[in-house]
């Protein structure tokens, strides 16, 4: 049969479909595009399911002084999609209307709400209290006409009540409405998916392509290039993670995560893991010496955190910034203190504040509660907040048998160990990661000079006591390993998201990311 091979029919249609796909989403319909992501709807149901000292924290939450009936939490992100950037102008409302985006929650209300992220900081002027169009009145979320470039976003934090007249199990999906003028498909906001790329035209347009590449291949008989590769972040292999007890539950709860998305990936923790900064780094450095690879390159299986620098006399280690990691001072709450000045939080450590009355607290001896030596929490208290003094000696070996109707020391392990020995030694104060001691409801968290433990007051310079999260490798980890993997995960957003989550805040959205410290120092 003359004329022309189907099999140059179909590299044809291999290279038009891609072309037209191209043409149609990045020339007409991604001119101009908003959507919007749920990114988590979460019940105190949902919670009450849960293990650890997290569970049911959400059935405790209150406003105004009584408890919520069904608290959930919503975590929503806005963001443009399109190829074009959007302006006030461009959303349809009145020109008196200064707001262009509602966001309604069917059989519930809301309590309060924040915006906790934004992909630029000039964003956040946008936000600011009693800016027209911002607010919210019983279940809609109303947000002003924000001006966003090209795959600019900002996200919405808010806490919600279940309404006394709806009775369903189930809460429906938020209903948001918004339009822009001139957007595809009527200019209508659009719920994406977590990376919004192809609309529905183009994915029949892909899915055709699919088919032509597969055809071709069986064709032609290549050498099987239709395999789907992994993603960049995805490793096989045993990762051994070791280091800070503070930044501990962000690493157990990435580790399950990334297991989860990468089935080849093995990253198993015990109760050995983490053991303060020093000692992981010591791990690690044992680790890489032993290994002694002979071609020079790195450790690709093990990962080491530490709260703040390492010290001299370990050149094989090499650190990348993670995260800020904010501390805090816990105190029993029989102290009836809640701040402290930085003078008094130095004399109360180097031994000339022994009883809390000193302080107009209640009459109790001061029990001292430290980390081991090695810890990156306890050596940033004592570098950052008491001016490299050292600590007292200890009058006890084990906190347990500590004589509390004297002033006295002790030293844990870790900080889950620290909080619980704070929680019940009246007197007790300690040092913590903030995350950790949110969480608990059996201590109280210390103000320094008045200011709580924010970025904003490390940015500011007010408040002293935090690092810099450091991971080391042992060399430089190969590409494809899994510590370099990992890493990578960190990095992107749903390891930020982790990282955020437990009181971190990830080193991209700091001024100076690369030395990951506020700006102030």
């Amino acid at each position: 049969m003359n004329g022309v091979p189907w099999e140059s029919v179909i590299a044809v249609l291999g290279l038009a479909v891609p072309v037209t796909a191209a043409l149609w989403e990045f020339f007409l319909s991604g001119r101009k595009r908003l959507g919007y992501r749920v990114q988590m709807d979460t019940s105190a149901r949902d919670s009450a399911t849960s293990s650890g000292p997290e569970a049911g924290v959400l059935q405790r939450m209150q406003w105004d002084g009584a408890d919520l009936r069904d608290p959930s939490v919503v975590l929503l992100r806005i963001e443009n999609v399109g190829w074009t950037p959007i302006v006030e102008e461009d959303y349809v409302a009145p020109a008196n209307d200064a707001v262009g985006i509602r966001a309604a929650f069917p059989g519930r209300r809301v309590v309060g709400m924040v915006v906790t992220e934004c992909s630029h900081t000039v964003l956040r002027d946008f936000f600011v209290p009693g800016t027209p169009g911002l607010g919210a009145t019983d279940g809609v979320i109303r947000l002003p006409k924000v001006k966003l470039n090209r795959r600019a976003h900002y996200k919405v934090l808010a806490v919600l009540d279940r309404v006394p007249d709806f009775t369903e199990t189930d809460f429906p999906d938020p209903e948001v409405t918004a339009g822009v003028v001139g957007g595809v498909r009527g200019g209508t906001i659009k719920r994406t998916e977590y990376y919004p790329f192809a609309s529905r035209p183009v994915r029949w347009l892909l899915a055709v392509l699919v088919l032509v590449s597969v055809t071709q291949s069986v064709s032609t008989f290549t050498r099987g290039e239709d395999a789907v590769a992994a993603p960049l972040d995805c490793a096989e292999g045993t990762l051994h993670l070791t280091g800070s007890t503070a930044f501990q539950p962000v690493l157990e709860r990435a580790a399950e995560q990334y297991t989860k998305t990468c089935t080849g990936a093995r990253i198993p923790l015990t109760e050995n893991s983490f053991k303060g900064s020093v000692p992981g780094l010591d791990t690690l450095a044992a680790a890489g010496d032993k290994a002694g690879s002979e071609d020079g390159r790195g450790l690709g299986n093990r990962l080491s955190f530490s709260d703040g620098p390492k010290s001299d006399g370990r050149p094989q280690l090499l650190p990348r910034p993670v995260a800020l990691s904010l501390f805090t001072l816990v105190v029993d709450k029989g102290t009836g203190v809640r701040d402290l000045s930085l003078e008094q939080v130095r004399e109360i450590y180097a031994g000339k504040i022994t009883n809390w009355k000193q302080v107009r607290g209640k009459d109790l001896p001061v029990q001292l509660v430290s980390r081991n030596p090695g810890s990156g929490t306890r050596t940033t208290l004592q570098e950052q907040v008491l001016e490299g003094r050292p600590l007292l000696a200890t009058t006890a070996n084990d906190c347990r048998s500590l004589d509390t109707n004297a002033p006295g020391r002790c030293e844990v392990g870790g900080t889950p160990g620290l909080l619980d020995t704070v929680a019940s030694v009246p007197g007790a104060i300690g040092h913590s990661e903030v995350g950790a001691a949110t969480a608990r409801d059996d201590v109280r968290l210390v103000r320094i000079d008045g200011y709580p433990a924010t970025l904003e007051g490390a940015d500011e310079g007010a408040y002293p006591y935090w690092q810099t999260e450091i991971a080391y490798t042992y060399g430089e980890p190969p590409a494809d390993s899994i510590a370099a993997g990992f890493l990578r995960y960190l990095a992107n957003e749903v390891g930020k998201d982790i990282i955020r989550s437990q009181g971190h805040r990830p080193c991209s959205e700091l001024d100076k990311p690369l030395l990951c410290r506020p700006s102030g120092s």
